[in-house]
């Protein structure tokens, strides 16, 4: 019992009466101003268009695209689905 006693006696010594709750609300305070939400701009590292390599082939450039379809072996069976390739040639 001794040992809880310190604690009791400090648990009363905190508790604030109605004299300071009124000396700490103060009439002639600003109200609080409020900050608005920080704003991230989030970018992709690259833009997902699909097109590799990422490079600037010229203002003449052409894209040339190949598509075939290839098989693909699943556990629920072998499906057959469309591949595209594509590369820049010059114009």
């Amino acid at each position: 019992m001794g040992l809880f006693s310190p604690f009791c006696v400090g648990a009363e010594a905190q508790t604030a009466g109605p004299e300071i709750r009124l000396a700490q609300a103060s009439p002639d305070a600003p109200p609080p101003r409020k900050r608005p939400p920080a704003r991230l701009r989030v970018t992709p590292y690259y833009s997902p268009d699909g097109v590799y390599p990422r490079y600037n082939p010229g203002p003449d450039a052409v894209r040339v695209c190949n598509a075939t379809y290839v098989q693909e072996f699943r556990p629920s069976g072998t499906v057959i689905v469309p591949r595209v390739s594509c590369y820049w040639r010059r114009g």
